[in-house]
């Protein structure tokens, strides 16, 4: 029976690992893996795949369902459902769309079972410079490793992978795969999962030879390993002194030289069409990180990295004076993406809501665009967030008769409930509607 149980301790973890087979079963795979990877299935909740069901529909016969699960997964009768294709918005502000493959809930628990079984063994020898999907590891920090080293080389390779997740090879996942574990109920599930069809909106099945869903619980292992052979390694080896950043297909090269640069370049590419993967023609561009000390001018001297543009800003010493350095601040595509959600609120509009009623709606949205994109250069969030303010100008001119056609009134209304209340909205100890901003870095 599946029921709620203490975590146990890495022994224990471990004997759970390798427990014997039980008896009539093909595998020997621990009920409480299950159970745990359901856990964490359920605490990134998700959409519903194919079926329909949702972890709360899923939760109605949970035990039935989970012992169902484990059954077949034991016994090698488990065959993945096709996943459904979803459209979302590019990450980061990249513009554009990247279909999304949402398998189904018992998918992506069955998924997590083995990411639990090979996470574990593959972690450890993953490259420092992946920061994708990997514990511990986030995308600032590559931002900020990267920052650091366009201070250090002239040259940046700024690298984007043609389709990535449509192309992957699966023989050459497979092979990554068994490199790292001889479970042949590992192998077999990577497998299936590898090539179950891709179901559209409107139902048509479309059958995979190649590429592994972006969207899956296994896919950012999947990708991780198979790039940690295709590029990592090969890169580190074949260019000990060249450094990268790497944040799953997306990633930034440094070179001390132009001609360097297109050398490392062209390496790459042949070793990425030996893998079945191609450089994007027209976005994989060798830029020039232009700065005070460095004054030539060149074609590209900017680059997008995972949601920040770096490029020569303007900057302020520990000492008080100006200079000008290669520096990343939020990208304007990630602006647009954020002010289109701002849009979306209509606060200027909902005179039905209190001040209260939007600090509560929003402000957990607010402090995350400040966490990550006010990390690095965080003045050039500033038009943003006085977006914001200004909202709540109108809607106070809307909401207060008092108010209504006296936009400097409303503002020192607002005003007055900043310094009554300073911490009522998360970007207010940022920018205040009286004007105030933090400083420039």
């Amino acid at each position: 029976m599946f029921r709620v149980v203490q975590q146990p301790t890495t022994a224990r973890w471990e004997e759970l690992m390798s427990e014997p087979r039980p008896k009539g079963k093909s595998f020997a795979i621990s009920k409480w893996i299950v159970w745990e990877a359901y856990q964490r299935v359920k605490a990134n909740d998700g959409a519903a795949g194919v079926d329909g069901t949702s972890i709360e529909e899923f939760e109605r016969d949970l035990k039935g369902n989970l012992y169902k699960l484990w059954n077949r997964l034991s016994s090698g009768s488990y065959f993945p459902a096709p996943v459904r294709a979803v459209e979302i918005p590019k990450k980061h502000g990249q513009g554009g769309v990247r279909v999304l493959g949402v398998p189904t809930v018992a998918d992506r628990i069955a998924q997590t079972v083995v990411r639990l079984y090979l996470e574990p063994k593959v972690e450890p020898l993953f490259h420092p410079d992946s920061y994708g999907y990997r514990p511990g590891r986030s995308a600032l920090q590559a931002v900020g490793v990267c920052r650091e080293r366009c201070w250090r080389t002239s040259w940046v390779i700024d690298l984007d992978i043609k389709a990535f997740f449509d192309s992957v090879p699966h023989e050459l996942v497979l092979r990554a795969v068994r490199r790292h574990t001889d479970e042949r109920w590992i192998l077999l599930y990577v497998e299936r999962w590898l090539k179950a069809p891709l179901q559209q909106e409107d139902g048509t099945l479309v059958q995979r030879d190649r590429g592994t869903p972006q969207g899956s619980s296994i896919s950012p292992l999947l990708a991780n390993l198979f790039l940690h052979y295709a590029f990592d390694v090969w890169l580190e080896k074949q260019f000990p002194n060249v450094h990268f950043e790497r944040y799953c297909d997306d990633a930034v090269v440094h070179c001390k030289t132009e001609k360097q640069a297109q050398f490392v370049r062209g390496a790459i590419a042949r070793r990425l069409a030996q893998c079945g993967l191609e450089l994007h023609p027209d976005k994989t561009r060798i830029v020039y990180c232009k700065d005070e000390n460095r004054s030539a001018r060149y074609t590209n001297e900017r680059f997008d990295f995972l949601g920040y543009t770096f490029r020569p800003r303007r900057a302020k010493a520990k000492a008080g004076k100006l200079f000008v350095g290669f520096l990343p601040a939020v990208s304007n595509e990630a602006m647009k993406e954020m002010g289109r959600e701002l849009r979306s609120w209509r606060l200027n509009c909902r005179s039905d809501k209190s001040l209260d009623d939007f600090a509560h709606m929003f402000n957990k949205v607010v402090q995350g665009w400040i966490n990550y994109y006010g990390r690095f250069y965080q003045s050039a969030l500033t038009p943003l967030l006085r977006r914001i303010n200004t909202y709540l100008v109108r809607w106070a001119k809307r909401k207060y008769k008092r108010l209504r056609g006296h936009t400097t009134r409303a503002k020192r209304w607002l005003v007055g409930v900043a310094r009554r209340s300073p911490t009522l909205f998360a970007h207010w100890r940022l920018v205040r509607p009286d004007g105030w901003t933090m400083g420039a870095e």
